[in-house]
């Protein structure tokens, strides 16, 4: 596993992938940029704080939005996987499984509406973490595990789902749940660090592509058949 997400993190700066690095990385910064000040008016109008948190995040405003990002970058990595995942899994199928059977692209419609799925349900999880900031140690506990569940199936079964069917992929997962998990764990460990987290879609990708592939050569999934 270690491995893999290694090897994963290891092409994102080679030649083929960086196109898609600065895509990703650009579209990631204005949709971050977007939520940000949608959640401060939100914050401002339709909540009313106690005046020592008011007063905190006035002297902490630069921090408070770096933990905000911090929180925010994993919804919207869910959010632009679904717009770049096919891109990003067919180069490394191609440089990596040559000779493997090419996966196919998700329709259009179907991605579209995982991604946005994924995006409303990360983002109720990772909000729940950034109101817990208050309670020491929670809210990392609710931001890891959340995460880690969460962006582990959703990369994990969208990388599979170009292989087989939507029920097999799922049977896989579920079959793996565990790896799945620490999968999703170092994820979210690549999606906390600043800077770094920007390339969270990339990297995730490639490495449930790996995954994917060792997970179905050892439970015998060779053929891409007609999608359910």
């Amino acid at each position: 596993m270690l491995a893999a997400a290694g090897q994963a993190f290891e092409e994102l700066f080679s030649p083929p992938f960086r196109a898609v690095l600065l895509k990703c990385v650009g579209f990631t910064l204005v949709l971050l940029a977007g939520l940000i000040v949608a959640l401060q008016l939100a914050f401002t109008y339709f909540v009313v704080w106690p005046d020592w948190i008011e007063t905190t995040i006035q002297w902490l405003g630069g921090l408070a939005m770096v933990a905000a990002s911090i929180f925010l970058i994993p919804p919207v990595t869910s959010l632009i996987a679904g717009l770049y995942l096919d891109d990003i899994a067919e180069l490394v199928e191609r440089n990596t499984f040559p000779a493997d059977a090419p996966g196919r692209a998700l329709p259009v419609g179907t991605s579209a509406l995982l991604a946005v799925k994924f995006f409303f349900v990360v983002l109720a999880v990772n909000l729940i973490a950034l109101f817990l900031l208050l309670i020491p140690g929670v809210n990392l506990i609710a931001f890891y595990v959340g995460n880690g569940y969460l962006l582990g199936r959703e990369y994990f079964e969208l990388a599979a789902m170009r292989h087989v069917s939507a029920k097999d992929a799922k049977r896989l997962r579920k079959a793996n749940r565990l790896k799945v998990l620490l999968c999703g764990l170092v994820i979210a460990a690549v999606a906390s660090v600043p800077i770094l987290n920007l390339v969270t879609p990339l990297f995730a990708t490639g490495f449930m592509v790996r995954m994917f592939k060792r997970m179905a050569a050892k439970a015998g999934l060779q053929s891409v058949p007609t999608r359910a």
